[in-house]
């Protein structure tokens, strides 16, 4: 299935334009690369960006590539320790002509979960289950902490 981005992306006052391709007639894929500031180990990582099964040179944050027109698959995952790949993700887009065609990929919270890639917005894979992880995490601590402190309370 094939996902049509929105093409436009609005120009931010003291930022300079973004390199288009409409003054080539050619298209281009801008993909927004982000991590959750809760992973942010994944900093140390490059992620790996693959249009059409080549490699685009690729860093947390923005990175556009000039494209033919036509549909493309575009790739993205995290190389990591354990395991190798998290958050691989992918999609198919048709680049129409003169266009830029906006994508955005959120690596995961989870590593053995995949990335979102898709049109902006997404939304990061695994919230509910790493908010489960870290109320049980926090439980348990508190739980532990009350445990220790009523046990020399209530020594003689």
């Amino acid at each position: 299935m094939a996902t049509v981005a929105p093409p436009h992306r609005p120009v931010l006052p003291g930022f300079p334009p973004v390199d288009t391709p409409r003054a080539s007639g050619g298209s281009a894929i801008a993909v927004t690369l982000k991590y959750a500031p809760l992973a942010f180990l994944l900093r140390l990582y490059t992620p790996v960006l693959e249009v059409d099964g080549q490699d685009v040179p690729a860093t947390w944050g923005r990175v556009v590539t000039s494209v033919a027109l036509g549909p493309h698959l575009v790739h993205v995952h995290v190389p990591y320790l354990m395991p190798a790949r998290i958050g691989a993700a992918d999609t198919t887009v048709v680049a129409p002509p003169g266009h830029t065609v906006e994508l955005e990929y959120r690596a995961p919270l989870l590593s053995f979960m995949g990335g979102a890639l898709g049109a902006p917005p997404q939304r990061y894979p695994g919230q509910t289950a790493a908010l489960i992880l870290l109320v049980v995490a926090v439980t348990l601590a508190v739980c532990g902490c009350l445990g220790i402190i009523l046990s020399a309370v209530s020594a003689p």
